[in-house]
């Protein structure tokens, strides 16, 4: 150390170094260093400044509430949202912000603009705080925000403020050309200029992206420009997060680091992990709007408002039939196939379905085969139909090994005949 290094225990102990003591201008050394890292700088006042950062000093506080900062440009800042004093003004809404810094991150929102990338799946987002909000609700699991007058607890302040409205009586601002809810009409009117709007004139070229600013657009397509990637050395995939790169090459080794303590169950992602988890523990974050229905994944929450709506995207290209599910369209599709994959252990027959044993479990008795097989079973054992089977041939079906049977209130009611 030559003799013009300072030490932050010689500054912030030696009452007699200036803060604005500064090397010669024509030097390129740094010779104030910190102690507790590896920074260093041009001036004892920037040290002193740095050093707060590992003590946690905040000399500057807010006259107006209990704020406090250890930067004075800081404090300068705050103020403004005292005085609601915002003097940055967006160019494609009327949004405005205190700080130049907001500004730029509020701009990431019209250009398309995701610097930030989750290190466990593919989201991407404009802001840090959207990544953690991203983080805590689909991986952690973690539910920071409790409800004062219920139970109710949630991943993010936003889901509790739509929450808290149902205390006081009122209904949550939802956006009719998308499922988008928000606890304040400013919010919404935000997120349908961002997303809905039309009156935008210029566009990229590249996607079909749009923008009121031709300087906005020009930011966008930087976005398209970014050749920082990940390539995989087994196949062709590539990213722009190291982190996801990471997450893929599992699937080529097969390796599966996230074990549950409960069952043997084991998995490549904390997403995947995560929606395991919620099996054991009998969370289900979905919840339906229009009924109690609530669920695991999201998935089935979007079929299940199929009800509600009454869409039916699958459709048959043979005939006019329509449903709600691929699954059920596979089963209507082996009608014109012809094919009967299900077959009887005791003869030659064969049905299309397993399904209609959830269905047939509330009739008389249930069977571990399909319904369709149940009834066919029947015929070998000369049964007639139930309404018209005696007790004592209800008494030997029950008792038959072959069948799971469990009475219900009808099978109860015949009996006691």
């Amino acid at each position: 150390m030559n003799d013009m290094t300072a030490t932050s225990e010689q500054i912030v102990d030696n009452p007699n170094y200036n803060t604005e003591q500064r090397i010669p201008t024509n030097s390129s050394e740094k010779p104030f260093q910190c102690n507790e890292c590896d920074y260093r700088c041009t001036t004892s006042g920037i040290l002193k400044r740095h050093i707060r950062r590992h003590t946690g000093e905040k000399p500057y506080k807010c006259n107006e509430c209990n704020y406090r900062c250890a930067e004075p440009g800081n404090i300068k800042h705050h103020m403004r949202k005292h005085f609601r004093e915002k003097p940055h003004q967006c160019t494609e809404c009327d949004y405005k912000s205190v700080t130049s810094t907001e500004l730029r991150t509020h701009i990431l929102t019209h250009t398309g603009g995701k610097p930030y990338n989750c290190s466990e799946c593919e989201y991407m987002c404009s802001t840090y705080g959207e990544l953690g909000r991203h983080r805590r609700r689909k991986h952690l699991g973690e539910k920071p925000y409790k409800c004062t007058e219920c139970d109710y607890i949630s991943a993010t302040s936003s889901d509790l403020k739509i929450h808290l409205l149902k205390h006081k009586g009122e209904e949550p601002f939802k956006c009719k050309e998308c499922d988008y809810i928000s606890s304040s009409s400013d919010l919404l009117r935000r997120h349908t200029r961002r997303k809905h709007s039309v009156e935008k004139t210029y566009k990229c070229t590249l996607c079909e992206y749009n923008s009121l600013s031709f300087n906005v657009l020009k930011l966008h397509i930087k976005t398209h420009l970014n050749d920082n990637t990940y390539n995989c050395s087994e196949c062709d995939y590539k990213t722009t997060k190291s982190g996801l790169l990471k997450a893929h090459v599992r699937t080529h080794t097969g390796e599966k680091p996230y074990k549950c303590k409960f069952c043997d169950y084991r998995c490549k992602a904390s997403g995947q992990f995560a929606r395991h988890m919620r099996k054991h523990t009998g969370e289900k974050p979905h919840k339906c709007s229009e009924c109690d229905y609530s669920c695991i994944e999201s998935g089935n929450l979007k079929q299940h408002m199929r009800i509600h709506t009454g869409e039916k995207p699958y459709k048959c290209t043979e005939c006019d039939y329509c449903c709600t599910t691929y699954a059920d369209l596979k089963k209507h599709l082996l009608i014109h196939k012809g094919e009967k994959p299900y077959k009887c252990t005791e003869c030659d027959y064969c049905c299309r379905d397993t399904g209609q044993l959830k269905k047939t479990r509330a009739y008389t008795y249930s069977c571990v085969k399909s319904g369709q097989l149940r009834k066919h079973m029947r015929r070998h054992k000369g049964e007639k139909n139930v309404n018209e089977v005696n007790a004592v041939a209800l008494e030997d079906i029950l008792m038959d090994p072959r069948y799971l049977c469990e009475p219900t209130l009808q099978t109860e009611e015949i009996l006691e005949k």
